[in-house]
Parts: C-alpha cells; structure tokens; sequence
C-alpha cells in the first residue's frame, strides 16, 4: 500500500450484511393480476425495484419482471407515472 494515498474512511455501521432471502420463493407463484402484490416492486415513478435492493433470487426476479411487464400491457399497471 503507498503512504501518500489517503486512506479510505469507512462509514459506520456493520462490516457484514445479513443474507437477504427471497420472499417469492416461499409462496407459490406470481400473477400478473395480482395489482396490490406487483405494485410492491415498483418505485413512485414506475421503475422496477431491483434484485439487490429486493433480495429476490434471480429466477423469482425474472418471474415477477415478466409479470409486471405482462401486467403493464394488459392495461393493468402503468407503463410510467406522469409528474405534473
């Protein structure tokens, strides 16, 4: 390590984060109609919520990704929110 580099100060807080595990994986499946489940995994503006925020494994994110998006198309949810 060079001495004339500044050290990088951590944040507080932990050094280790706890597992997330998927809740998706626990229940049966996921259904494009249901509205109330989907809009979970939806930011204020309409943005899918990623894996590693969500904590999803990648098969039930790529499941609930293809549901919102054959949601969004059958006019269920909305493609964007409009900010006024």
């Amino acid at each position: 390590m060079r001495s004339d580099r500044p050290m990088r100060e951590r944040s507080g807080g932990s050094r280790f984060m706890r597992k997330k595990t998927c809740r998706l994986c626990a229940e049966v499946s996921v259904d494009y109609k249901d509205r109330d489940r989907l809009l979970r995994y939806l930011t204020e503006k309409g943005k899918i919520i990623p894996r590693r925020t969500t904590g999803n494994c990648s098969k039930c994110q790529g499941r609930l990704v293809s549901s919102i998006k054959r949601a969004r198309h059958a006019g269920i949810l909305a493609f964007s929110i409009e900010s006024l």
